[in-house]
């Protein structure tokens, strides 16, 4: 006898769509399960035409062919399951399992156990049958795992988020690279207070299609980034950098250098190389970024680049001179010595000292002469007193100012320790910059 079953018991449960695309990327809860009356497609076997001949298979669905071991005791099934008949379905469920032969035979029942179950509201007999139909050899990974997905989906809606998750899981086994599934595992732990568990599932989606060739869907980076960071989480870090190398704006670029700031707490060199970077993303936004920054400035006697960074608040509307927030800062650098070029060729040529050349060239790439600083940069780098990972660090930025990739990508590169988070940042805007 030959019936006719939709693909992966779809007739019973579905995904109409992708879960993530139901939940537009917001992170909204998943969909529930389509709980259907309708039986399958196996409920009705084709019907001879006129002719004789069996009329061919509806599209969307799959030939199934049950052994004649199993055949008549799958059929007692299906006609318990059509009826309803919650006292003998057990022991029909059982018969059929005992005879089964084949994937056939094995899917059949499964969908069978499915469709009663979803009628009884029987959460343990839903998995049961997804189990039965996942591992029956008749329906493949992809299938498999959206049938998994969408039962969690079920089990996430009714707020049973061990069992979601459980579901979940089960979908990343039978196919790992399943992108959605590891979306959808991270909100069930989320909504179970797992937060660093939760951005470990969407960073791994993430991951998996970025390895797959495919770029990560913006608010996928954001959640990740906005649990991370409610966790406190270092991979927040990591996180935030890729959501603005993938979708650089001055909104990303200012909330994962604050996220690296606020976790990080670097010193006032790597703030100020930070507040640097936000200032060539276009991040600097708001009044208090200007202000941050020329103090860090200010702070380290680089008068001229704190200069600089007011004069470009002012062209920006953001920096008001008579504000509370700018008055001192603006009477304070007004009687500071502002260094011309030739005050700091002059210094350079007196043999200072690694850190005194550092500032040489400092003053140098405040005042926009990024050729100029990269060759300072280069003549710390030979002193052996020098910090080579700042030096190295501010070449980077010179060479980047200037239109050097390479040179720029080189000295970034060769950052090591607690600074290379840093240079990490810089090279994801040099890799916009081709």
């Amino acid at each position: 006898m030959k019936l006719m079953i939709t693909t992966a018991a779809v007739a019973l449960i579905a995904v109409s769509a992708p879960a993530a695309a139901q939940m537009g990327r917001s992170y909204s809860p998943p969909p529930a399960m389509p709980q259907t009356t309708t039986p399958g497609s196996m409920a009705q076997p084709p019907q001879p035409a006129a002719n004789g001949q069996p009329q061919p298979a509806a599209p969307g669905t799959k030939p199934i062919h049950l052994s004649s071991k199993a055949q008549k005791a799958i059929i007692d099934l299906q006609t318990a399951v059509n009826k309803n008949d919650v006292a003998n379905i057990p022991a029909k469920l059982a018969a059929a399992r005992a005879v089964a032969a084949t994937p056939d035979d094995r899917y059949a029942i499964g969908e069978l156990q499915l469709k009663a179950s979803l009628a009884a509201k029987d959460d343990p007999g839903m998995f049961a049958a997804v189990d039965a139909i996942a591992t029956s050899g008749f329906v493949d990974a992809a299938t498999s795992a959206k049938l998994y997905k969408s039962l969690g989906g079920q089990f996430y809606n009714a707020k049973q988020y061990d069992q979601a998750i459980a579901a979940f899981q089960k979908a990343t086994t039978v196919d790992p690279r399943d992108t959605e599934a590891y979306t959808l595992m991270g909100e069930a732990k989320f909504a179970q207070g797992q937060k660093v568990e939760a951005a470990t599932d969407f960073q791994r989606a993430i991951q998996l299609d970025v390895a797959s060739g495919q770029k990560p869907d913006e608010a996928l980076l954001k959640r990740a980034v906005s649990v991370a960071y409610e966790a406190q989480s270092p991979m927040a870090v990591d996180l935030g950098r890729e959501w603005a190398a993938a979708y650089p704006s001055p909104d990303s670029w200012r909330n994962s250098i604050a996220i690296y700031r606020n976790l990080r707490h670097p010193d006032e060199e790597g703030t100020l190389d930070l507040l640097r970077l936000m200032q060539v993303t276009g991040a600097m936004t708001s009044p208090h970024d200007y202000a941050l920054f020329a103090e860090a400035a200010a702070d380290q006697s680089n008068f001229n680049e704190a200069q600089a960074v007011l004069d470009a608040g002012q062209a920006a509307h953001l920096v008001d001179p008579s504000s509370p927030e700018f008055r001192d800062i603006f009477a304070g650098l007004k009687s500071k010595p502002k260094a011309t070029a030739a005050d700091l060729q002059a210094a350079a040529k007196m043999s200072p000292s690694a850190v005194n050349l550092l500032h040489i060239g400092d003053r140098f790439y405040g005042m926009g002469d990024f050729s100029n600083a990269a060759a300072i940069y280069r003549q710390v780098l030979s002193k052996p007193d020098a910090d080579k990972d700042v030096a190295n660090i501010h070449l980077g930025m010179a060479l980047a100012r200037s239109g050097d990739k390479a040179g720029a990508t080189a000295a970034f590169n060769a950052v090591t320790g607690p600074r290379a988070e840093i240079a990490k940042f810089w090279l994801a805007y040099m890799q916009q910059h081709a």
